[in-house]
């Protein structure tokens, strides 16, 4: 489900090394869902996940702001979304309020191809011509 494509790549060696990790733990995420682990599994990746993605995204805003990428506010904005979903979620899980699904991880793989696809090849080409990386 979560498989790299070298069409999702940036150029920007940092970023697109950060994405193919994102999709190598969202791949682990989908594995132990589909093999039936409970929270104590799933849990600890979910976390992994989380915190692998907060990083990312401080990494791209600041190489972003480094290179006055005039549309940073709209792309913080877009991780700004998602990261309180996901931590709303989280708390869920946490609490046992909610459980990963396969409709779950089908929303989280179509935001990372939008994403990356969409908003992250924009700047590419600002960190590109300013040597930021």
């Amino acid at each position: 489900m979560f498989q790299w494509k070298a069409s999702y790549a940036t150029g920007i060696n940092s970023i697109d090394a950060q994405h193919q990790t994102l999709f190598q733990i969202a791949g682990k995420l989908h594995e132990a869902m589909v093999a039936g682990k409970g929270r104590a599994v799933l849990g600890p990746i979910l976390d992994r996940l989380v915190q692998y993605t907060a990083g990312h995204f401080a990494h791209e805003e600041r190489l972003m702001r480094l290179c006055d990428y005039p549309q940073l506010a709209e792309h913080k904005a877009q991780h700004d979304a998602l990261t309180k979903q996901v931590l709303d979620f989280q708390a869920k899980f946490q609490a046992g309020q909610a459980t990963i699904t396969v409709q779950l991880l089908h929303f989280l793989k179509n935001w990372l191809e939008q994403h990356i696809m969409g908003t992250d090849q924009k700047y590419a080409p600002c960190l590109a011509n300013k040597a930021v990386a």
